[in-house]
């Protein structure tokens, strides 16, 4: 499908806002992740405002997408997208991390809307993924499972026995996506532990896998045509992306990994992002 500029300009603004309500939750709560989360933020829009069919007005619709952010730390840009979609207020971003609040460290299933699956716990997502896609089988339903990976969470090795299945079983219905932006919460992660040839990887766990810049909309929206649109087999998009994208002092910083930017530094990414 070819997709029209007016289009891609929609989403990349719908992009840039929810860049907007990650920084504005993170400097409400004093802690989080951004770096992921911002750079994770063109991949998640695309899906929520663009590809995936749900309901925020009925989370449970049997045959809607299933979204899993198996890299759960990143929960701000999934919050993001649920709340700029409807599925609760999005005044309700700024209790993140506070006590009782429904928009906890990383997704709660139980208790927030449009959550799919409580995750954290790093490497598990793609398992629980295959396991919604084999639900969709059995029940004949035509529904699709999208799973964010981190760089960092594909050290696990339940990743790497889970795309196995995947293959086996030959879930097309599944659709992985690797934020690809090389840096994990102890640095580079060719120094960390080495994953390339991420593609070539893939590919040998019986993968349709495709490479794109994970911050081209238009790149995006194509690579998840083409991952619906091919049967047999499971594909693995993997997205180049810049940690921290969007705000100039945090970008390729491994120090946002896991660090709040702090008021003054909060308004300084506003600014850039306005």
């Amino acid at each position: 499908m070819v997709y029209s500029k007016e289009i891609i300009a929609e989403l990349e603004g719908k992009a840039k806002q929810v860049r907007r309500d990650i920084i504005r939750m993170l400097v409400a709560a004093g802690s989080g992740h951004p770096g992921g989360s911002l750079s994770s933020a063109d991949i998640v829009t695309c899906l929520y405002f663009s590809k995936m069919r749900h309901s925020p007005k009925d989370p449970k619709w049997p045959d809607r997408d299933r979204f899993v952010l198996s890299k759960g730390h990143c929960a701000p840009v999934l919050y993001a997208c649920l709340a700029e979609t409807g599925y609760f207020p999005v005044d309700e971003l700024m209790t993140l991390r506070k006590i009782n609040s429904r928009l906890q460290g990383h997704p709660d299933m139980v208790k927030t809307p449009g959550v799919e699956m409580s995750t954290g716990s790093l490497g598990q997502g793609l398992a629980v993924g295959n396991g919604m896609a084999l639900a969709a089988r059995l029940d004949k339903k035509n529904y699709r499972v999208y799973v964010v990976l981190g760089d960092g969470e594909i050290e696990e090795g339940e990743v790497w026995e889970a795309a196995m299945a995947s293959a086996h079983y030959k879930l097309d219905n599944v659709c992985a996506i690797l934020d690809h932006n090389g840096l994990q919460i102890d640095g580079p992660n060719c120094c960390v532990m080495d994953p390339e040839p991420v593609a070539e990887k893939w590919k040998a766990f019986g993968w349709n896998v495709i490479d794109i810049n994970g911050h081209s909309i238009s790149e995006i929206l194509e690579a998840l045509d083409r991952a619906e649109a091919l049967k047999g087999k499971p594909t693995m998009i993997v997205a180049k992306t810049v940690k921290g994208k969007g705000v100039s002092f945090m970008e390729n910083v491994v120090d946002f990994h896991g660090k709040a930017p702090t008021a003054e530094e909060g308004e300084r990414a506003l600014k850039e992002l306005n």
